[in-house]
């Protein structure tokens, strides 16, 4: 089980990917996750019909968390390739 330092670091870099990713590359993310497997169709479509980008991102979240661990780690490679300032921003680099 993750220590609670941990819990705490990943919840942080989570309200911030929802707080901060702008919306052309949560865009551009979830159409790497297709590419990638990581996301099905059904669940692109479902983020992007949330209205407000929290809710997007906040969606994109819980399905990547749902498909385990190998899926977290292509959404940090990912964001980082889309996006190096945020990425370091979140301490994810």
């Amino acid at each position: 089980s993750p220590s609670p330092l941990y819990r705490k670091h990943r919840l942080r870099i989570w309200i911030g990917f929802i707080s901060g990713i702008s919306e052309p590359v949560l865009k551009s993310l979830l159409d790497k996750l297709l590419e990638k497997n990581v996301v099905q169709d059904y669940e692109r479509d479902a983020a992007l019909a949330e209205k407000e980008k929290g809710d997007k991102a906040r969606f994109v979240i819980i399905i990547v968390r749902k498909n385990g661990h190998a899926a977290s780690s292509e959404m940090i490679e990912s964001l980082c390739d889309l996006d190096p300032f945020f990425s370091e921003h979140l301490g994810l680099m």
